[in-house]
């Protein structure tokens, strides 16, 4: 069997591999275009990847290819029609990364919330050294608790974002953006009353056709002034240019970001002249990334493998 790693730097360089080594061969590379995808595919059985896109430009040359395993969970880069009418399979991978998703969420909040790039600075500065009090009251916070969270989305991440801002003494209520789901325990709401309502939205959301420009002007006007904003779902849910016209008049207090409409992050993009970490945080879309999250996709697409090929399965 030969399997091929097309974007292995995408899973990071410290996660073991060796797993599938022992199926077969391994060729890794860090990175592919679909033209250089065609060409390193030709005589593979399995490829492996997160971005590249999976067409008959990139895969028609592959005449053995029976697998396709994408490490992420959104397949929006599969031709599933072409895969279907090649007879190839293809995997993907849910839940891996909820509670590194999660966490990331909080971190990003209390950082906004808390003003901790501004009391971080005001310390290194050397401002505090000497004061004559041993606090500072310049930018004033609030608790969580008993305020309203808004969630965008209450998937698997969602709901248990939604559990811990409860146990914060969080009320959390939720939009459902297909207007299907249902969730007991938790108060689904318009769209139009989560935002005027909540002290925090976050979002958690895929992105669908429902979804695509979500969060754009009309959307951040209906929210408090002091409101906070998260975005871990998916980019293109929010209009960027509206996001940092609403930061920049005031409309809401603060927002933090994982994800971008295209990443890496595009010269043009108007975010990227909001300088004051205090109204906005960005993350290179690592809220998925922890050590513990990338080994379990790594293993849950190994054993995926594995159960293809009935590897092991056999007495």
């Amino acid at each position: 069997m030969k399997i091929v790693f097309l974007d292995a730097k995408t899973i990071g360089e410290d996660i073991d591999l060796s797993g599938y080594e022992a199926l077969g061969e391994v060729v890794k590379y860090d990175f592919s275009t679909p033209q250089e995808a065609s060409e390193r595919v030709a005589d593979a059985d399995v490829v492996i990847l997160n971005k590249v896109p999976v067409n008959e430009q990139s895969i028609g040359t592959a005449k053995k290819l029976k697998l396709v395993c994408v490490t992420a969970t959104g397949t929006n880069n599969l031709d599933k029609e072409y895969l279907d009418k090649r007879g190839i399979a293809w995997r993907n991978v849910a839940g891996y990364s909820t509670e590194c998703v999660t966490q990331h969420t909080f971190a990003m909040l209390f950082y906004l919330l808390e003003h901790l790039p501004y009391y971080d600075e005001y310390v290194k500065s050397e401002k505090y050294v000497g004061d004559r009090m041993f606090t500072h009251f310049d930018r004033k916070f609030s608790e969580i608790d008993g305020k309203t969270w808004g969630i965008i989305g209450l998937g698997a991440i969602g709901r248990r974002v939604a559990e811990i801002a409860k146990l914060f003494g969080c009320k959390v209520v939720y939009y459902s953006t297909t207007g299907k789901n249902n969730q007991p325990g938790y108060q689904r709401v318009e769209l139009d009353e989560l935002l005027e309502t909540s002290d925090i939205v976050s979002v958690h959301a895929p992105l669908t056709p429902e979804t695509e420009g979500l969060m754009d002007k009309t959307a951040f006007a209906k929210m408090k002034q002091s409101a906070i904003f998260l975005n871990l779902g998916r980019g293109p849910i929010v209009s960027e240019q509206d996001l940092a016209d609403a930061l920049n008049a005031g409309e809401i207090r603060g927002a933090a970001l994982d994800v971008l409409s295209v990443e890496p992050m595009q010269p043009e993009n108007p975010l990227r002249e909001i300088k004051d970490s205090d109204r906005l945080l960005i993350t290179p879309h690592i809220a998925w990334a922890s050590v513990e999250a990338r080994k379990r996709l790594m293993e849950t697409i190994l054993g995926q493998v594995k159960e293809f090929f009935e590897i092991g399965t056999k007495a």
